[in-house]
């Protein structure tokens, strides 16, 4: 039986992660840290045995654990990871990975010297449409992936307005770092994983002025990312925008196919050419009517700390998304594409 501590038992901890720990049979959730005294006393009455703290070091400290599986606003994210890491335990930890390249170079090192398995949440790898179009490319049904698009684009959307979500300092920016990790590393995954060589982005905050709550993150970024491979991808991100409606997207253009999964209307195309004949495919998949993608994570996790399965994310992913996020954010500063 792995026991485990949760650090921070938010929104999303109690509404992904916990959830998805009580179908685990092997997974024992022993401790619960958070800052909300309030917040920690009303989830614990659903963990009766699970001891109660508000300090991680000091339940990290207190506790045999095994691992701990981190939920807390972003830029506790890699100091939480590294110090668990650094007291021999697994770890696994929402996105974004850090908020800086520093603190990503850290965690992967912490990683690497403790043996120990470092995951971050990388859920949308795990919708049955990703799994039906990682496995149609790696058969080479759409040639070389030489180009992408993607994005999720909000009319209306910034999350947590005068919260942690809207200020830098705590979440390290806005849509590019909370919506974008989760896009651009499925663009990534899909494309194979090439290193970026350069980005160029441009970011703005234009709706202050709807409320009086606090906010001092962008509430759009654009940016163009290069790979050592000659592809390319075209990124787009907003918690507002003057836009028809919501929209979350990737795009794939291939020498033999192209592909777009739409989240939002939930639309599956790929785009071929049969008998010369140009051809629309829309593999009859359901991304929702399925074990949550979170829930397939976190299993995944457990497997791999069981050696059940060898990890399809690694700290070097992680280091590298960190890396294109703090470039596009400097891009948009200095005005022109930066190296990584």
């Amino acid at each position: 039986m792995l026991k485990f501590g949760m650090i921070g038992v938010g929104k999303i901890c109690q509404g992904c992660h916990l959830p998805a720990y009580d179908k685990i049979n092997d997974v024992e959730i022993v401790a619960l840290c958070d800052i909300n005294e309030e917040r920690l006393k009303e989830v614990g009455k659903k963990y009766p045995n699970a001891r109660l703290y508000s300090d991680y070091k000091e339940m990290i400290n207190k506790e045999e654990l095994d691992a701990v599986d981190i939920c807390t606003p972003n830029n506790i994210h890699s100091q939480a990871a590294i110090y668990a890491l650094d007291k021999g335990l697994h770890v696994m930890c929402e996105k974004p990975d850090a908020v800086s390249v520093s603190e990503a170079e850290k965690m992967k090192a912490a990683a690497e010297k403790s043996g120990k398995t470092l995951m971050v949440m990388r859920n949308n790898r795990y919708r049955p449409s990703t799994k039906f179009l990682k496995q149609y490319i790696a058969e080479g049904k759409m040639g070389k992936i030489y180009a992408g698009r993607c994005g999720w684009i909000r009319r209306r959307g910034i999350p947590g307005w005068g919260g942690w979500f809207t200020d830098k300092a705590q979440a390290g920016g806005g849509p590019l770092i909370d919506l974008g990790v989760h896009i651009i590393d499925l663009s990534m995954y899909l494309m194979g994983n090439a290193k970026p060589v350069t980005v160029s982005g441009c970011t703005y905050l234009k709706f202050p002025h709807t409320s009086y709550s606090k906010i001092d993150v962008e509430d759009l970024a654009m940016g163009f990312i290069r790979f050592d491979n000659g592809a390319c991808l075209q990124i787009e991100f907003s918690w507002a925008s003057n836009i028809p409606g919501d929209q979350m997207f990737v795009e794939l253009r291939g020498t033999k196919a192209g592909s777009r999964m739409s989240g939002i209307d939930r639309k599956f195309e790929i785009f071929t050419e049969e008998c010369g004949v140009n051809t629309y495919l829309k593999p009859d998949i359901d991304d929702y009517n399925c074990p949550p993608h979170h829930e397939q994570n976190i299993r995944h996790f457990i497997d791999v700390i069981n050696g059940k399965a060898e990890p399809d994310f690694t700290p070097e992913q992680g280091l590298n998304m960190v890396k294109i996020l703090e470039a596009l954010y400097k891009s948009a500063e200095l005005g022109h594409e930066i190296e990584l």
